[in-house]
Order: C-alpha cells, then structure tokens, then sequence
C-alpha cells in the first residue's frame, strides 16, 4: 500500500484535530504535485474506518482529476466502495458509498445523488463565493440534505483574485486554513524539484490594456501580445534556453496567440500542438498523451493546463500570458514541481514578468493576503535580474548562487516596495543562513491564551523570535516538544516554568534561517557547530501582554 509522506499525514491529522476542537469546514493547503490526490485517498479510508456508516463525495471541476483521484484510492485501498459520477468519463454511479463526481455533471443532481456527510472539494480556489454558481447550489442543497455535513478543502492557491482569502470574508465555505506545506520547504527535502529561472530579454508592452475583474480583459490583452516580432522574438530563446530539455509548456494569452506561438516552434523544426477550451476532448487527450509519452517536446495552451495537468517529465515552463493573480501565476509554475527520473531542475522562462510582480513561489503563503497588484501605470518590482547569468533573484541578494556574481551597492535597483528579503527566486537554495550571536528565553502572555515560551535568536542587531507553545495542547503542544527535541532538551517540559528552569539543556544554534510570513518572521532552519552549547546567554522570566 502507498505510504502517506509526513507532511501529508500531518495535514491529516491537523484537520481531525481541528474537528476534534469543535471544528467546522478545514482548508488544507498542499502545493501542486505534494499529492493532494493521496491525502485525499487516506482522508476517505481512514474516516471511513473510523466511521463505517458515512458517505463521501469527492467533487471538483474536470474530469481528469476525477479520474486521477479515483484511481488513486482504488491503488491505496483496492476494493473501496467508490463510483464516478461524471458525464466526460461516461458513468453516472448514484449509491457508492464514495463517490467521484465532476461539478459540471452534478450540480443539479442532488436529488438523485441523495446526502453525503463529507463533501471534499479538490482545487478548491475554483469555489466563487457567490451561492448563485454550481458550487454553491450543489453544496447547499447537500446542506439542506445533511445539515451537520462538512466540507474539506484541498488547494495549492487558497484565494481568489475576487475574494481574497477561501478562510475570511463574508460568504466564505471554509473556517480556517488547518494546515500548510510551503513550496521552498518540499523542495529542500526533495520531494518537489527544484526550481532555475532565467530573466529574458523579450517582454510585453501593457500599455493601454484594462483590467475587469481584477485581472487583464483576455480580448486586450491578446491583442497586446500576440505580435509576430515578439513572438519570433520569445521562441528564438526558448529554443536556444531549452535545447537540453524535454518537455515544455507554454501558457499563452488566448488562442491565436497559442496558435501563433505554436508555429513559431514548429518553424523551428520541433514538435509542437496547441490546446485550448476550443480543442474537442479526444483531440486533447490525444495531444497530451503523445506530450506525456514525449513524442511532443512542447504544449502552448490557454486556459487548459494551468490545474489538472500531470506530467512529471515537464521541465521548462514559459510565462507568456501576464496575470495580476497569484494563484494563476502559482498554478503555472507548479506544471514543473514534479520530480521525475532524469529530472534535476525545471526551468521557468519568465516573458510576462510574473516572478518579478508576485516574488517567489516559496514566499507566497495563505499566513497573509496576496499582495496588492500596484497601481495603476506603477511597477512592483519584487525580483532582480543578475547582469551576468540572467538569473532572477530576491531583491537583497548581494551573491548570485547560480554564477557567483556579486553586487555592489549601487547595482541594487532602487524600489519603493517591501522587498521578499531573504527570499531566494525559485530555487532549493531558500533563505540565506544568519549567524546567532546571543539567545534569550520569556514568559510570554496573551490574554485568553495559556502562556508560552519566547525563544530569541539575536543575530546581529536584529532579533528574530519563536513562541513555544507547551501548554497549549494538540498540534501546537506537538510542534513545541518537537522543536524542544530537536534543539537537543531530550524530554519536553510541561509547562513554561519547567521550561525556563530547563534552558541549560538546549543547544544553542550556530546559526538560523528566517522567512517572513506576512507581518511576522519565522525560524525555518538550524545549523548547529560541533562542540557548541549555550553562552551568553540571559534566561529571563517575566509577564508580557502581547
């Protein structure tokens, strides 16, 4: 049987803890290729093992998941009682006692599908948050069905450029976000590729093109970048960047532009097809399984492949289609997160300028909004270009770590934006390591909260702080006995006072990394040197009000 990777099985148990506490409709926030279809595949068994007489439906928006998903049940728990009910893949199953459905197929079909207890929604960014949709008149007549029914979401991008954030605002599905995988962490453990991204000497001019909706009007924007030069222009580096890689994607603007882009490549003498939401579904399956079995080097699309899409072997994605939203710039670039054998890094080539205007997909995180896109006629700039590789970097790298080349000061583009500050762009190397010169322990207290622990990691003259939360139970009581195992304590104190008392068992870090997360900053890594242990160091403990 498939064995759940621990981020994945932690996710899990982060949402039953969450229902334990009294909990509601749980988020669970996976990147693209972390295996959502799995944890959804031992979501299914194990809440059926533990409670035998409920019915679950699986439902989301194309059927090549809902066959991906099914399959991947049938492959961790051989005879589960599941169906499908799905117009595209020809079966319409009502009683299974698991049931893979296609939204488009279902969604007024409640009466003959009868109530489910648990409704998982997979790519659940694609929920709006109007009830006058499919999504929201399929679940609120299984509500109105099953009153305490609940419902689990699994996404990579947990917002909409519309609404914002699937856990906040009115009208939200969702009470909070249970858990969440970052892109950086599953590529430094190896489960995710890494990530190589070339600035590139072709961009568009947007000049003039609107916005509805928060995004480009598509008629526009077209219109703006689908121009022979540029695109002649675009191919001619794609080819020359990709001679030595095997599989390609190009997302494009709409699509004349897919065609146009298309045979550019093939003019080229390469192997390229074009697919879109006009392309008949045979002729798609077709193309993208001779792309999957690599007798196609490159696919363009619009509007297609951006969710759904699974072919481990891609390794270079071109960025052709400018977007103001994050989850479909997230969504892009995750088509090259799969390992695959012969694999060692995918290369995103970036035409639409998305890294620079959305940062690194590691540093985008659900912990806080997406950022605002600039005004009007301004540039947020949130990546630099190194003048000599053509690597993109975050904006305070002063050492490229693709070619070495260093930067003085006056080389720094000048920005006006909150700078991803120890960010790396796409890349296994994350955030750089900075040297711990003191540490200190506080009580800390929150009204309404048990007290924590404060760790303080000084380095230099910047202090970067952990809350370690012994006496809060459940998942934060785990990650506090973690940490204080990892930090060399041996066996956890039970309370903020032992831990105090207990300092002297720590081992301090030689150094740390941090990463910010929203207003905040976390400790993400330690390094400890051979020998060290604590010096120079203050215990302090006090009350602080937070």
């Amino acid at each position: 049987m498939l064995s759940l990777r621990p981020y994945q099985r932690a996710s899990l148990d982060a949402l039953y803890e969450h229902w334990q506490d009294g909990g509601g409709n749980g988020l669970i926030v996976l990147p693209t290729g972390a295996g959502k279809a799995l944890a959804i595949a031992a979501l299914v068994r194990e809440t059926l093992e533990r409670w035998p007489d409920l019915r679950i439906c699986i439902v989301t928006h194309v059927r090549e998941l809902v066959s991906q998903n099914f399959k991947e049940l049938l492959g961790y728990w051989p005879g589960a009682p599941a169906g499908i009910y799905s117009a595209g893949l020809g079966r319409r199953d009502t009683h299974s006692r698991i049931l893979f459905c296609g939204m488009q197929s279902v969604w007024n079909k409640v009466g003959r599908l009868g109530g489910f207890d648990l409704v998982i929604v997979d790519e659940a960014h694609l929920i709006p948050r109007s009830s006058d949709t499919s999504y929201g008149k399929f679940l609120s007549g299984l509500q109105a069905v099953t009153p305490d029914m609940r419902v689990v979401g699994l996404t990579a991008t947990p917002y909409r450029l519309d609404s914002g954030r699937l856990d906040e605002g009115d009208g939200r599905i969702f009470e909070r976000i249970v858990f969440e995988a970052n892109v950086g962490d599953l590529i430094r453990d190896e489960y995710l590729s890494p990530l190589v991204s070339k600035a590139t000497a072709t961009s568009f001019d947007l000049t003039g093109v609107g916005k509805r909706g928060g995004d480009y009007i598509p008629g526009q924007l077209e219109a703006a970048v689908n121009h022979d030069d540029i695109t002649q222009s675009a191919v001619s580096e794609m080819v020359a960047l990709g001679q030595d890689r095997r599989a390609w994607l190009a997302f494009c603007a709409g699509v004349k532009h897919a065609e146009a882009v298309r045979d550019a490549i093939r003019a080229r003498g390469l192997t390229c097809e074009a697919v879109s939401g006009e392309t008949p579904s045979g002729q798609r399956d077709a193309i993208i399984n001779a792309f999957r079995a690599g007798r196609i080097r490159c696919l363009t699309s619009v509007g297609v492949l951006s969710t759904g899409f699974n072919v481990p072997h891609v390794d270079l994605v071109a960025l052709l289609r400018p977007t103001a939203s994050t989850g479909l710039y997230v969504q892009q670039v995750g088509r090259a997160l799969r390992r695959a054998p012969g694999k060692t890094d995918a290369l995103i080539l970036d035409y639409a300028g998305l890294v620079k205007a959305h940062g690194p997909i590691d540093a985008i995180t659900a912990r806080g909004k997406p950022k605002a896109a600039a005004k009007e006629g301004e540039e947020e700039v949130r990546a630099k270009e190194c003048p000599d590789c053509r690597s993109l970097v975050a904006l305070n790298t002063r050492i490229c770590t693709t070619c070495g080349h260093e930067w003085i000061r006056d080389e720094a583009p000048r920005h006006d934006a909150v700078a991803d500050a120890v960010h790396a762009i796409l890349s296994l190397d994350g955030p750089p390591w900075l040297t711990v010169t003191g540490m200190s322990f506080a009580r800390h207290t929150k009204p309404g909260s048990p007290d924590s622990l404060r760790a303080e990691f000084h380095c230099g003259v910047s202090t970067y702080r952990l809350w370690v939360c012994l006496e809060h139970g459940g998942t934060a009581a785990r990650k506090a006995c973690d940490w204080w195992r990892r930090m060399g304590g041996g066996e956890p104190p039970a309370t903020v006072e032992e831990g105090l008392a207990r300092a002297d068992d720590l081992v301090w870090p030689h150094e740390i990394q941090v990463r910010q997360a929203g207003k905040f900053w976390e400790v993400v890594g330690y390094r400890f040197a051979a020998g060290e242990g604590w010096s120079s160091r203050a215990v302090r403990d006090f009350d602080e009000a937070a």
